[in-house]
């Protein structure tokens, strides 16, 4: 995973451009900044206020805004264009925005075809190759580190947690003699799983708690956006990862296979869900495997709701994903256990 799924180098960056120019050089920029290979296609926005709101929603890293008098500044002085990035990531913002600027202080307005660039490059000020950048960084704006590890702190908690409580629930009762017992209660299987799940939640919700007020004293990072978004989108997350654990116990013969699997399991997590490393700069395959995993889910909508001030409406798909996950993963535990001895 270090070796293949991690890099520093930006790939498939979501961005956005505004550009008040609307002209021909203004377009060669962004198809400059595009011909990098790192970034996806510009979503183009018509003002500050949806530009603003693909950031608030995770939905682009930067904004490249192209101001009015573009143009005509580009051949009479050294032009301007702002670049607001989201400081949420701080380290996938940096390498944009040097990966922006660079762009920018090469980029040429000259760069047409050789005879309009023969006839034309003697009315061009000597000085104006290449462009200022002017970033800013919204949500982190010092791209301090700890802000986005303690962003996605309770994440990480509350998966080792329910990992680690729920492999060992059935694969203990069938070592100690009373899975049989269990499976011959007059209750079916499902019933049996909530039951086993639901006494964990009100421990993951302690554990939340501490989580927020831990960050929030020590250093001062408290949640901008909603607290009750939190909550709601922290149930069906901790649903789903107490399911996974359930289901490695139900697929394990010992509970020493369960630790080791569950071991297995949690590590990957953390590398591929993007709670430590950015998933946006992870190559293709790697980033969509990491798509299975709740933490993916969970990170993407704390660091929405802790960072960048979103509420329940910011954090709807990974909400509802994390529920379609907490489905799947019930149903093949309901498959794999037996709902009555052979």
């Amino acid at each position: 995973l270090f070796a293949g799924a991690l890099s520093n180098e930006p790939a498939n960056v979501p961005w956005a451009v505004l550009d008040q120019s609307q002209s021909g050089v203004a377009r060669r920029l962004v198809e400059d900044i595009g011909a990098t290979g790192y970034f996806l296609a510009p979503q183009r926005v018509a003002n500050y206020e949806d530009g603003r709101a693909l950031l608030a929603r995770g939905e682009a890293i930067a904004l490249v805004v192209i101001p009015h008098d573009f143009q005509r500044d580009t051949y009479r002085s050294r032009p301007q264009i702002q670049v607001l990035l989201d400081g949420a990531e701080p380290l996938t913002a940096a390498r944009i925005g040097g990966t922006i600027g660079q762009v920018a202080r090469n980029f040429d307005p000259d760069l047409r075809s050789p005879a309009a660039r023969t006839a034309d490059r003697a009315t061009v000020a000597s000085g104006s190759a290449g462009l200022q950048t002017r970033p800013r960084f919204w949500f982190n704006p010092t791209l301090r580190d700890r802000n986005f590890f303690l962003a996605a702190l309770a994440g990480m908690l509350l998966t080792n947690l329910c990992f680690s409580s729920s492999s060992l629930g059935l694969v203990g009762e069938r070592e100690s003699g009373t899975y049989e017992a269990t499976l011959a209660l007059p209750i079916s299987p499902l019933e049996i799983v909530l039951g086993k799940l639901l006494p964990y939640v009100v421990v993951s919700y302690l554990v939340l708690t501490i989580a927020i007020l831990g960050a929030g004293i020590l250093f001062g990072i408290w949640p901008n956006g909603s607290w009750l978004a939190i909550g709601a989108l922290t149930l069906p997350f901790v649903f789903a990862s107490l399911s996974v654990g359930v289901l490695i116990s139900a697929l394990v013969h010992s509970s020493a296979q369960a630790v080791f699997l569950t071991v297995f399991v949690i590590l990957p997590s953390f590398v591929l869900s993007g709670v430590m490393f950015p998933y946006q700069l992870m190559p293709h395959g790697v980033r969509e495997l990491g798509a299975i995993l709740p933490l993916r889910w969970y990170q993407i909508g704390l660091r929405r709701l802790v960072l960048r001030g979103g509420d329940f409406g910011d954090v709807w798909v990974p909400f509802v994903a994390l529920c379609l996950l907490f489905t799947l993963l019930l149903t093949l535990v309901r498959w794999r256990m037996k709902p009555r001895l052979a």
